[in-house]
């Protein structure tokens, strides 16, 4: 049971009042006019919220809504775009929170950053911990929603706060060590032809909008992923993300990972978790699922013939197993 805070430290819930666009725009170097056109706002037509964390960098998130909270961890080389579709279709019954990991999306950018696991979650953990006090609604609790880069993310945080986790949600991603690295993250990760390819040529960004979907991605949805990566400066997290794939084995984000993988089926043991497949994934394979299922035989799990941004090949089926799930009591 999550009980309130003693008073003098109780955390004042942070506002939800929306911030300028075309400032904040002109800031991190992504043009204001192709966030108002009214292409992109037909898709995205949300406020942008920032928050600011220890470190002074501004962390950007979504907040459409009200009712039980959906938290939604985003992967790379996406962003909280990738959501659109999910938050669409539940704010009319729940809070939904999607945040931009810093280095990602709206967030800033910082060139001198340690865009490590352990610092990916803990911004998380300052944002959740002002947005949504444990005082607030249920005592802060919250439906995790999980894809990619997102998964070690948000079960890094659930391990910690596995009190603060109603429901959790999971889709393409990997908490465990096991599991095989295609070439072409591997050929990312080399040094210089690595930054070349990422920062330099954008490959990894472009062509994720194409090797990702079963289904063509349209135009005006392809620019949207690419919108806030158009920039050997804003593309500095997506490479970091890739360099920080726990490879090494004595690398902290490794023992960071093992740990998870290690604790996360008996600090979120009885949480109902609903996982959301793409089986045409070329990196997060089938392979991957075999994985969640062995470590979490309870979950209810669906297939879908779709590739790693499942979201744009079968998102109305998913959002309609979410909302069902959502539904399911907790214990």
């Amino acid at each position: 049971m999550v009980t309130a805070m003693p008073e003098e430290k109780k955390v004042i819930p942070q506002s939800r009042s929306a911030i300028d666009r075309r400032h904040w725009a002109a800031r991190i170097g992504v043009p204001f006019n192709r966030l108002k056109a009214p292409a992109f706002k037909a898709l995205y037509p949300f406020d942008s919220r920032l928050f600011k964390l220890a470190n002074n960098y501004s962390y950007h998130y979504l907040d459409e809504g009200e009712g039980e909270p959906v938290v939604m961890l985003h992967g790379n080389p996406t962003w909280s775009f990738f959501y659109r579709g999910l938050i669409g279709g539940l704010r009319s019954g729940y809070r939904c929170l999607a945040p931009d990991h810093l280095g990602s999306g709206l967030s800033e950018k910082p060139e001198r950053y340690s865009y490590t696991l352990a610092n990916h979650i803990a911004n998380l953990e300052s944002w959740l911990e002002a947005i949504l006090p444990p005082q607030s609604w249920a005592g802060g609790r919250i439906n995790l929603v999980v894809h990619d880069w997102g998964g070690p993310i948000g079960f890094g945080y659930a391990i910690r706060n596995p009190g603060r986790i109603l429901r959790l949600i999971v889709m393409n991603t990997s908490i465990f060590t096991a599991g095989t690295m295609p070439w072409v993250i591997r050929l990312c990760r080399l040094p210089y032809l690595g930054a070349f390819v990422v920062r330099g040529l954008n490959l990894f960004v472009g062509e994720a909008t194409v090797r990702t979907v079963v289904r063509h991605m349209p135009g005006k949805v392809r620019s949207g992923y690419l919108l806030p990566y158009n920039s050997w400066k804003n593309l500095v997290g997506v490479h970091s993300f890739i360099k920080d794939i726990p490879l090494d084995p004595d690398s902290p984000t490794r023992r960071l990972f093992n740990n998870i993988e290690n604790t996360a089926q008996a600090k979120l043991a009885g949480k109902p978790m609903l996982i959301q497949w793409g089986m045409r994934d070329w990196c997060f394979t089938p392979a991957f699922l075999k994985l969640w299922r062995r470590n979490f035989p309870g979950a209810k799990v669906d297939e879908h013939p779709a590739g790693h941004y499942l979201l744009e090949d079968v998102g109305p089926k998913i959002l309609a197993n979410i909302r069902e799930f959502l539904k399911r009591p907790t214990s």
